[in-house]
């Protein structure tokens, strides 16, 4: 399976934010807890359904973000 086919965004499901397909777990919520400095095996822990590779996706899919849109950022001093 490609790493695009474990996200998914349904209108009907979690207001139609990017979230890894079959669960109800949002692709924000993977990167916040990686953000936040878990593990991708605590992140497992935490969400028993996901699986390592759902977890890459979702940085894929923030890296493929990020690529597309520029979020202003502060100048450095």
């Amino acid at each position: 399976m490609e790493r695009h086919e474990r996200i998914t965004a349904d209108p009907q499901t979690c207001h139609g934010k990017a979230r890894i397909r079959g669960t109800r777990i949002p692709v924000a919520v993977v990167l916040d807890n990686l953000a936040a400095g878990l593990s991708v095996e605590e992140i497992l822990v935490e969400y028993p359904s996901l699986q390592a590779e759902d977890v890459r996706a979702a940085i894929a899919y923030a890296a493929d973000i990020a690529r597309e849109r520029v979020i202003p950022l502060r100048e450095s001093a």
